[in-house]
């Protein structure tokens, strides 16, 4: 059985942001991430993560106006500096919080400047930070429409092109489908390179059961693998989210 982990940003937000860490122990995790910590202080959620002994698998980069704000600076022409400050933001919250990966993201943009200014910034990242491990991730453009990393080929790309070992891929159940229409394809062709997974219900992004994607053969397939990583619930909940967690209990 893989090792999974919460996201606490969609996961529990029927209760408080810090009163999550316990509902996810409560609930049989052992691990969790959050999209973006910095409206918290680092320190008190390190407590929580100590209190109720989990590990911080994932946070993202960008800045925390997340509703309706920027996806991130890495991608975007003249935006260094930004990137660089967020960057550095990032891993005050790191020497905190020891998260296992940070995930930057691209931003908005589009053609070859911007590709060559995500590889600049994720050399100047990798080597800022040698022991920390970073993340890409392909997002789906009709989600996230005009954003840079679309692709999962472009992904493998960008990694080849940084050629940092402290750089990996995130892959996501739904965003492979909703880019490609075939996530176990996907995954298939660039599963190897996955240093973390996140699953949500295809096509809707809800809770990880039925619809079109068979998570229990999928998790037997990590297994098989001996995938190393984590396998974390970043979905919608359709209810309370105790009520959706069949797919770790059935696992």
């Amino acid at each position: 059985m893989p090792k999974f982990a919460a996201n606490l940003t969609l996961l529990f937000n029927e209760y408080p942001f810090l009163e999550r860490f316990g509902a996810a122990r409560e609930a049989g995790f052992d691990a969790v991430e959050v999209l973006f910590p910095y409206d918290e202080p680092a320190k008190n959620i390190a407590a929580a993560i100590k209190e109720h002994g989990l590990e911080l698998i994932l946070f993202n980069t960008p800045p925390p106006n997340w509703a309706g704000g920027d996806r991130g600076y890495a991608a975007i022409p003249g935006g260094q500096d930004r990137f660089r400050h967020d960057l550095r933001r990032a891993l005050r919250y790191a020497d905190v919080l020891s998260p296992r990966h940070i995930h930057i993201m691209a931003g908005i943009a589009e053609g070859d400047e911007a590709l060559s200014c995500f590889i600049e910034n994720l050399k100047w990242a990798c080597a800022e930070a040698p022991g920390q491990s970073f993340l890409i991730e392909p997002l789906n453009p009709h989600d996230m429409p005009g954003y840079f990393l679309n692709s999962f080929d472009l992904a493998t790309d960008v990694l080849d092109a940084t050629g940092a070992e402290n750089l990996g891929l995130q892959y996501d159940v739904y965003h492979a489908h909703k880019i490609t229409g075939d996530a176990m394809a996907v995954w298939q062709s660039h599963g190897h390179r996955a240093r973390h997974i996140q699953i949500g219900r295809i096509p809707d992004r809800a809770d990880p059961e039925g619809g079109d994607f068979d998570f229990p053969a999928f998790f037997r397939l990590l297994d098989d693998l001996s995938y190393p990583g984590v396998v974390s619930g970043e979905y919608h909940p359709a209810g309370r989210t105790e009520e959706g967690l069949g797919w770790i209990r059935g696992a």
